[in-house]
């Protein structure tokens, strides 16, 4: 899969911790995958905005559900995609339609809409000329709401995978009152602003920027939000997961299993991800 052979290639050249770790777990980052099972797929729609946030022109990708169109009221999902992706590839073998028509258990999720953009390589934080999480609150969402997706009393949920998923977990402390549940899948969470500019130095500009935007110490901006957080024993951005897990209000989903940063982990759990969103979205 494209999203692991990124992963993996970051790793290589150092924008990712644990090249040693990788080169020692090449038998331990296989993961069982189940097939993915899809209802009759809802349309697509895909476009570019100007975004006065990130100083660009950015694209996205709507997917509805099954026997759902454009103009209908609906919860909305927020998709952000990893280090070196865009909106075209924030998912793990799927495309957003497919995505919102995953079946579990044998029956459909609840109906949602689901949209990527894109974000740059900021890690969805605030770089001078470049503010993706501005562009999601104050562009992004309220675009979509003027289409009834994610308009209350319909909620907003935001998911990622690697930078995603810290993006997520970040988007969901920074405006609790906006996002009502939040799903990460191997978010690239780091402990120190050390460890994050030895590892990637255009992740956060200087250590008052990184303690702004720590994901660990923030956490409990998510006490009464629903959350999953999923992460392999082989990923070298564990460690700080570990850390983001202790630091979660109670009530918290943790899952902790093995596998690795790649595209076989990111795409084992997302059907639970997206699952767990569509359960408190619609509730």
């Amino acid at each position: 899969m494209v999203v692991g052979a990124v992963g993996i290639e970051l790793v290589n050249r150092g924008l990712l911790p644990g090249k040693q770790q990788l080169d020692q777990l090449d038998g331990e980052c296989s993961v069982s995958l189940a097939p993915f099972t899809f209802s009759a797929l809802g349309p697509t729609v895909s476009g570019r905005f100007f975004s006065a946030a990130r100083n660009r022109s950015v694209g996205y990708t709507i997917g509805y559900p099954p026997a759902h169109g454009p103009g209908e009221p609906l919860p909305l999902v927020v998709m952000l995609h990893g280090f070196g992706g865009d909106h075209t590839d924030a998912l793990a073998g799927m495309s957003p339609a497919q995505a919102v028509a995953l079946t579990s258990g044998g029956r459909p999720i609840p109906p949602m809409a689901l949209v990527t953009v894109d974000g740059g390589g900021g890690y969805w934080n605030p770089h001078p000329g470049d503010d993706p999480m501005a562009m999601l609150v104050n562009e992004l969402i309220p675009m979509l709401r003027t289409t009834g997706l994610g308009q209350p009393p319909h909620k907003i949920g935001t998911m990622g995978t690697s930078m995603g998923g810290y993006g997520a977990i970040l988007m969901a402390e920074k405006h609790p009152h906006l996002i009502d549940a939040v799903a990460a899948i191997s978010p690239a969470v780091w402990t120190s602003y050390e460890e994050a500019r030895s590892a990637n130095a255009g992740a956060y500009s200087s250590p008052a920027h990184f303690a702004d935007n720590d994901a660990v110490s923030h956490a409990g901006a998510l006490a009464g939000i629903p959350v999953r957080v999923a992460s392999g024993n082989g990923d070298p951005f564990h460690p700080g997961v570990e850390a983001l897990a202790r630091a979660l209000p109670a009530g918290a989903t943790v899952n902790f299993s093995p596998g690795c940063h790649n595209g076989s982990f990111f795409a084992q759990q997302e059907p639970p991800s997206l699952a767990f969103l569509a359960h408190h979205l619609s509730a």
